[in-house]
């Protein structure tokens, strides 16, 4: 087989050959570079490498080409080879207008030009994009055969697991002709659905989470009984905790119950997280942290509910849903929360019907042409509009306060400002929501006056319940059920919390129970930023080592 290629576009033959020279001194024993003057040019010689059968692991392009620019360039090569990996090669004075283009062609990097020396500025970036290329590859996909309702709220969350999984999937409507034969073949019925049907041929019927997950190859069981750590949680914080654990030579185990990345997994674009100038979305992101918390030897295990923690002695025992157990030196609470459900007429019964929690991305081909409406003010909220104003007609923000400055941040502010289809509406609040087996119209009320207005699809970003329902009395938390840790569990005399066994006040991030910490978003009085979760996770881990040196 012949080497995979690296390709190089750029209409200055002195940048090309510079390019190229670059490519070739650090990446010729394993990949051919090959270079173009032009978009066109490129194109041409991507069809014949198509032809060949040969893979492209990453193509370089120049943003300002005549005829074609890099960005039109990057889009049509995409169709020919999905899978390789995309930057572009911009001057300072084009960087704003890059970004922009990132931001809607999903490019992986952006590259300023000059690059001197490459060692620092050219081949990290190669380095990433090859990396990914590798995991991914052009090998071809094998997916898994999804049917079910198109407004049925178990199919719905089938496809966003399966989608939050980065498992690949084709969905299949039991209304459309192809849906139904499927479903014939696979000898089920409209009430077996959601029907999954595997690569190899098994069919699942209306299958539980850790049923499908066994199926499509995601990891559901510890491979040991004992850990130094485990991690509760796969959002930014308990990622950042995995990694860290691992890396640092702990035997480390993170435990999620539905899919990695918690909210900031489903946001479209971060656009504020240190060394993403360009933005990342949650998904990227997450698939990142949790390639590099598996390569440091962390065990990521999927679909586990977890329903108890207690200390045994040394030991801090988790207990699951099944009923099994597994122990460690040590735990990271990391669960995150979920958003508050709206207080509205009728939405529990249209909930995954037309009405969803946080940013729903497998929902966006249906609302193309559609009038999307999205309730909450917060940096979610803004990123979802931001999403989904590529695919609706339009987009309207529900607030229920005066203006989104005292929520959202300013850039996110901004960038909504300057979208034609997006609108905000203040005063305003969802009463009721109408349809008959899906949603079909929105009751309003702005300043107490109420209107009506169709609509099939809700998105809804409103506040945080945290996910402590599930612990015990143990585990101090405050009136809002978030967990304390730290100085928030000393009394005004600085007394410690009752049943505190160690002669020492709880470390920083320590919940009542020693050994026992508490990281993102569940921490009372923590700051809701991915960048602070991350922060906190890897401090944790600090905590985590001088908790274990004390015994």
């Amino acid at each position: 087989m012949s080497q995979p290629i690296l390709m190089t576009v750029d209409d200055d033959p002195a940048v090309s050959r510079s390019v190229a020279r670059d490519l070739r001194r650090r990446y010729g024993k394993d990949y051919r570079v090959i270079r173009a003057d032009s978009g066109q040019d490129a194109l041409d010689a991507l069809r014949e490498i198509k032809l060949r059968g040969d893979a492209v692991a990453a193509i370089l392009a120049d943003y300002r080409m005549p005829q074609m620019d890099g960005i039109a360039f990057l889009e049509k090569a995409m169709d020919l080879f999905p899978h390789a990996r995309r930057a572009l090669l911009t001057a300072y004075a084009d960087t704003d207008a890059a970004i922009q283009a990132i931001n809607v062609v999903d490019v992986d990097h952006y590259l300023l030009k000059p690059w001197d020396p490459p060692e620092e500025k050219l081949y990290p970036v190669i380095d990433a994009l090859v990396e990914t290329w590798k995991a991914v590859g052009d090998r071809p996909v094998e997916e898994v055969k999804l049917l079910g309702h198109k407004y049925s709220s178990p199919s719905f969350h089938m496809r966003d697991f399966l989608a939050r999984n980065a498992v690949p999937y084709r969905w299949y409507s039991v209304e459309e002709d192809e849906g139904k034969r499927l479903l014939q073949a696979a000898e089920a019925t409209e009430a077996d659905i959601p029907v999954v049907v595997t690569p190899d041929g098994t069919v699942l019927k209306n299958p539980s989470g850790s049923e499908i997950a066994d199926a499509v190859g995601l990891s559901t069981r510890p491979a040991q009984e004992f850990y130094d750590l485990v991690v509760i949680g796969g959002g930014p914080a308990g990622l950042g905790a995995a990694v860290y654990g691992a890396s640092e030579g702990l035997r480390t185990v993170l435990v999620e119950k539905k899919a990695t990345g918690g909210q900031a997994g489903t946001s479209s674009r971060i656009e504020n997280y240190l060394g993403f100038p360009d933005g990342v979305s949650g998904a990227q992101l997450t698939d990142r942290a949790r390639r590099q918390a598996q390569k440091f030897g962390a065990e990521v295990l999927t679909a586990r509910d977890v329903v108890g923690l207690e200390a045994r002695g040394s030991q801090r025992v988790i207990t699951f849903g099944d009923g099994s157990e597994i122990a460690a030196h040590s735990v990271i609470l990391a669960s995150g929360v979920n958003y508050r459900a709206l207080a509205a007429e009728g939405i529990e019964e249209l909930t995954g019907r037309g009405v969803y929690y946080g940013s729903a991305a497998t929902e966006a081909p249906e609302c193309k042409g559609e009038h999307v409406y999205i309730v909450g003010g917060a940096n979610s909220a803004g990123q979802a509009a931001v999403f989904f104003s590529r695919h609706a007609s339009d987009v309207t923000i529900l607030v229920r306060g005066s203006s989104l400055e005292a929520s959202m941040s300013h850039y996110l502010i901004e960038q909504i400002a300057g979208i034609e289809n997006i609108h905000v509406r203040t005063h305003t609040t969802v009463k009721q929501v109408h349809g008959d087996g899906h949603l079909e119209q929105l009751t309003l009320c702005e300043n107490g006056v109420t209107e009506t207005v169709e609509t099939g699809h809700l998105f809804i970003f409103i506040g945080a319940a945290p996910r402590t329902d599930w612990l015990g009395e143990g585990i101090h938390r405050d009136e809002y059920g978030f967990v304390r840790t730290g100085p928030d569990l000393l009394t005004a005399g600085q007394r410690r919390p009752a049943g505190w066994p160690l002669d020492r006040d709880p470390h920083y991030l320590e919940s009542s129970i020693p050994g026992v910490f508490v990281a993102g978003d569940v921490r009372s009085q923590s700051v809701k930023r991915v960048a602070s979760a991350v922060g906190e996770g890897a401090m944790a881990v600090t905590l985590v080592h001088r908790y274990l040196e004390e015994q």
